[in-house]
């Protein structure tokens, strides 16, 4: 197998995070759901503000996987935590260790960081990554339900705060 290397994304690699963002989706069967252009990906990720990191997998020169995470924090912990949006793994590189080798180098990041905690989200039917997170050590969380404001639901909120 050949060794996979673990780099830090920067503006140069947005068409490659879209890309990626494009393969999750389709594996997730949520391809009608990306709007994301490269233009929003470089101002979000690597402009003044930038609201999230991503590290990408490399094979040789070949993106073979990804994954973007950013900070939260526990008010229960009194410390930052680390939130991991996406992992995703090209299907020809899946059950190779890529995946584990991510998961594994943002949970670095979070301990190097001093985080409390690092979290992230799996889909409930999606349950070969449901048996590798818990292979890992994590606790899938059956008893908290996340809630999503978007859209006109997120205006009409923004709108009427008090309501």
């Amino acid at each position: 197998m050949e060794s996979v290397r673990i780099v830090p994304a920067h503006a140069g690699d947005v068409a490659v995070i879209l890309q990626m963002i494009q393969g999750l989706a389709e594996y997730e069967q949520l391809s009608h759901e990306v709007t994301a252009t490269e233009e929003d990906l470089r101002v979000s990720l690597f402009g003044p503000q930038p609201a999230a990191e991503v590290v990408l997998a490399y094979a040789g020169k070949v993106p073979v996987g990804f994954a973007l995470f950013f900070h939260n924090f526990s008010t229960f912990l009194g410390r930052p935590g680390l939130y991991l949006e996406d992992l995703f793994v090209v299907q020809d590189w899946r059950g190779k260790g890529v995946g584990r080798q991510l998961l594994g180098h943002v949970a670095a990041i979070a301990v190097q960081r001093h985080c409390g905690r690092m979290e992230w989200s799996v889909l409930d039917w999606n349950e070969s990554a449901i048996v590798f997170y818990r292979r890992l050590g994590a606790q899938v969380m059956d008893d908290w339900r996340i809630c999503r404001l978007t859209g006109d639901a997120l205006h009409r909120a923004a709108s009427s705060p008090s309501a």
